[in-house]
């Protein structure tokens, strides 16, 4: 199975180009709000707030974002929420044209942008094992990686050159793309059903919880990644590292935020024409390592290349636990339940990149750039080394379907 067979499966070459201007979108609001933010105040602190207030809401949200994934149509939750983006990035847009932008409405859409987001990743997760057959799925988790991950360079690269210009044009791209994303979202087709009517208490909108704590490969995997992100996260603090440490303003932004995402490419393409057959624990672990450690470097660097290549090494090594991650809740979880379990999943990814940002904005604001940097991804290492201990059975997981020995 190679890519042009997954792409030729209208629905999922829909709900991939869908994903990719979404993809698009999430990048370019990070990158134009923690920029105007840093430029408004020349403070870390609201950069770490930035992270704190879009992470508060979707511990509720969560809840509900999983729920109702596993009760209706997953395309038409993507839909609602481009729609919301699109109006986000029209007041924006709207206050930038007239000069009425403030850190308060930036730190509101933040406040939006975390309540709508967990819909977002949980129908994202969702949905690909309805659209493709469970032989493709893994290529299928790795191909949307993939295009994601050329988001992640192309959308911030192309976002810092627009920003010279001006935050306004940022603006309008970013209420194209989430347009764009809104009706690519709209196109995918698939056969859905209605799942058969059962209560809406807490316990079953936390069943994916109680799932997820029986299974402990599941457990130890998601909780791994919620730790060393969000003690070793470097994003919230790259407006710092661009003008203060490397001294490149906002093209080196871009570069900066766009960096792991070159890695990372190279690896989810590499995976979605070769999975991975053997010791998927063992290559998860070390994944999760590489990252540490590579983020270490980048805190030590005072030179640009060698942060892009660290940042870049960083982001190859993550992808690698990503699509491992990402494929062993997938085939882990029976369908009836993937909604609320990638429900937890997604706030998982979530609190670890935001929470992440609020950590490191707050440690950058009292210790310095550099040893928050270099402390969290020390930490990291340390979290990576005792969940092998801890979840032995996780290190010595061999293929990602057990289902097919």
């Amino acid at each position: 199975m190679n890519d042009d067979r997954l792409l030729a499966i209208p629905a999922f070459r829909n709900f991939w180009l869908g994903r990719l201007a979404a993809t698009a979108a999430n990048q370019l609001f990070a990158l134009v709000i923690s920029w105007e933010l840093y430029e408004i105040t020349g403070s870390a602190w609201y950069l770490g707030m930035a992270g704190l207030l879009q992470f508060l809401p979707s511990l509720l949200s969560f809840i509900f974002a999983g729920d109702l994934a596993d009760r209706i149509d997953r395309r038409r939750i993507l839909v609602v929420v481009m729609i919301s983006m699109t109006a986000m990035g029209l007041a924006l847009l709207l206050a930038s044209m007239i000069d009425a932008m403030s850190v308060w409405l930036l730190l509101t859409v933040c406040l939006l942008l975390g309540l709508v987001r967990p819909f977002q990743m949980t129908a994202q997760q969702a949905l690909p094992g309805l659209l493709v057959p469970p032989s493709m799925l893994a290529r299928a988790v790795a191909l949307s990686s993939a295009g994601s991950q050329a988001m992640f360079i192309v959308a911030p690269a192309l976002g810092g050159l627009v920003l010279i210009a001006g935050a306004v044009p940022v603006y309008a791209l970013c209420v194209l793309v989430c347009a764009l994303a809104g009706v690519f979202f709209q196109r995918v087709r698939y056969e859905f059903r209605a799942p058969p009517a059962r209560p809406r208490s807490l316990g079953e909108m936390l069943g994916g919880a109680a799932f997820i704590w029986r299974r402990p490969e599941l457990l130890g995997s998601i909780t791994l990644d919620l730790f060393v992100v969000l003690l070793a996260s470097v994003t919230g603090l790259m407006p710092v590292f661009a003008k203060d440490v490397l001294q490149v303003d906002a093209w080196g932004l871009g570069l900066l935020r766009a960096a792991p995402a070159v890695g990372a490419l190279v690896v989810s393409v590499a995976l979605a024409h070769w999975s991975l057959q053997r010791h998927v624990g063992r290559f998860m672990f070390g994944g999760v390592l590489v990252f540490a450690l590579s983020l270490i470097v980048f805190g030590l660097s005072t030179n640009l290349m060698l942060s892009l290549c660290a940042l870049a090494v960083s982001g190859a090594a993550d992808m690698i636990s990503v699509v491992i991650r990402q494929t062993m809740v997938q085939i882990d979880t029976p369908d009836a339940m993937r909604g609320r379990v990638s429900a937890f999943n997604s706030v998982a990814v979530t609190a670890s990149n935001q929470l992440g940002d609020f950590r490191c904005g707050m440690a950058a604001h009292w210790l310095g750039a550099m040893p928050a940097v270099v402390s969290g991804a020390v930490a990291g290492a340390i979290v990576t080394l005792l969940w092998i201990r801890w979840f032995p059975m996780l290190w010595r997981r061999q293929k990602l379907d057990q289902s097919a020995d």
